[in-house]
Parts: C-alpha cells; structure tokens; sequence
C-alpha cells in the first residue's frame, strides 16, 4: 500500500507587489529567488502538482474589468485560468483564493498539464454582499472546457512563475501567499 504526502516544492515567504496596471506581471514577491522544477522531475504520465495562491484584491464599481491568473514555465504558460469577469459592485481589498490540480498529460520534450481548479472571491461577478451570501465561486479554466496547457519540455529545468493580469487598471491585486506542491506517493 502507498503511503501520499504532499511535497511542499516552492512557497513565498512574503506578500508580492500591488499589481495595478492593465498587464501581465509576475504577481510573487520581488525579493524570492524563483524556483527551478528540476529536469525529469514530471517523469511519467500522471504525476501532479498542485498549486496554491491567497491574495486581496480590489475592483471600481464603473470599470471592474476581468482577472486571469496564470502559470509559467520559463515563458510558457502551462495553465491559464482565462480571463474571469469581476463584480460589478465596488470590492476593496477582498480575499481571494486560487487552487489548481495540475497532471502530467503528456511528457518529454512537448510535455503538457491538465488543469482544473477554482478562485474563490467576493470580487467575482454574481456574489452577494457579505452580510447575505457567501463568496462566488468560479471553476477554472474559466468558461471553457479543461485543456491541456501549452507544451514544454519535461527533460529541461523550468523555471516557475505565476503571472496576474487584469484588463484595466482601475483596480488592484496583491498575492500574499502561493505555494506549489508534488502530489506524490512513497511505498
């Protein structure tokens, strides 16, 4: 019988930067040294990871615009939540949270990830004030079917990166933890 654990891979250790412009940007902190995934290290089909990010965010009543979190091996993006609409009711610093599953589907050098997961908020469009419902929830990729992300090479060392963009800059997000895990098993 295996024996599961969760092997803590990558963690921020502080808050990142306020990301307000209508771009994307790395939403981890500056001053973390990115991590490396090792070379060989999705070495078979349904090995996973999971991904794990907290944060605060704000959006204007007039303009809230969409969120999409993204994440990246070297330039590639290997998951990609698509852009999620926010509401349209003034939110300011509200908490939200990201959780993706993500499988090896395909390995060696044209590598791909299935992804699935949801973000959680009160910032996302639909959810009612917090004196009479909870947060909204949406499944991602958002409003489309799962897919497998964009290819990569298994055989080579990424370097991992997670990429916020929103499509005005009327509004704000602040990542104040992320974590990426290997979902493995020990017999």
């Amino acid at each position: 019988m295996a024996l599961g654990y969760w092997k803590s891979l990558f963690t921020s250790q502080s808050a990142g930067t306020a990301l307000t412009a209508a771009a994307a940007a790395s939403m981890l902190p500056a001053q973390a040294a990115l991590w490396t995934l090792p070379a060989g290290f999705l070495d078979a089909p349904g090995k996973q990871l999971l991904l794990e990010a907290e944060g605060k965010i704000s959006c204007a009543v007039t303009t809230p615009g969409t969120a999409r979190f993204d994440l990246r091996f070297g330039g590639t993006v290997v998951f990609d939540t698509l852009a999620m609409n926010l509401n349209i009711v003034a939110k300011t610093n509200v908490h939200w949270l990201l959780r993706v599953k993500l499988t090896a589907a395909v390995i060696g050098s044209s590598a791909a990830l299935m992804g699935q997961g949801y973000w959680i908020s009160e910032a996302v469009i639909g959810s009612p004030l917090p004196t009479v419902g909870s947060s909204g929830t949406f499944t991602v990729p958002y409003n489309t079917a799962p897919i497998n992300g964009s290819t990569f090479n298994s055989n080579a060392a990424q370097t991992v990166d997670s990429y916020f963009t929103q499509t005005v800059a009327t509004g704000s997000m602040t990542c104040t933890q992320f974590g990426l895990y290997s979902l493995t098993t020990c017999d």
